[in-house]
């Protein structure tokens, strides 16, 4: 097996710090509510874990039923990241990936609340472009002529 690169999860603290929804429920904590929401949320992201290796981005979920999924790089097409103003003081994004993979088929695959996200974004790009080379793809993109 690959020797990862890199082993992370959404961020639950970078989630209350880097959106509205997180502030709410930091406000909702003063009537005790909100506890009980950022549990929910630290549980959901505990729940998942992404491993970046220097060919695949292994994604293992669940807590009492598990499932283990993977994402070939040299499959990827396109590295997305979007953050909200309050997002980027804290630090944190939502990475979008979409490949020809079956994973990414219908929708791309969301890593939501990474903590350095534009950095892992990087990192992802230079692995796919290498996991690319490495395998001799090129990407051909097959678009039908305006008559």
């Amino acid at each position: 097996m690959d020797q990862p690169l890199d082993t992370f999860r959404s961020s639950t603290s970078g989630w209350l710090r880097g959106s509205l929804a997180g502030w709410g429920t930091l406000l909702l904590c003063l009537i005790g509510v909100g506890f009980l929401v950022i549990l929910v949320k630290w549980i959901e992201n505990l729940a998942t874990s992404y491993t970046l290796t220097e060919d695949r981005l292994i994604i293992r979920s669940g807590i009492f039923s598990k499932s283990l999924d993977e994402i070939e790089l040299y499959r990827v097409k396109d590295i997305r990241l979007t953050y909200s103003m309050i997002a980027g003081w804290a630090g944190i994004g939502t990475i979008a990936l979409t490949s020809s993979d079956e994973t990414t088929r219908a929708a791309p695959l969301l890593l939501r609340d990474v903590l350095g996200a534009e950095a892992r974004r990087e990192t992802i790009r230079g692995l796919v472009d290498k996991a690319r080379q490495k395998r001799g793809v090129r990407e051909i993109d097959m678009v039908p002529e305006a008559t």
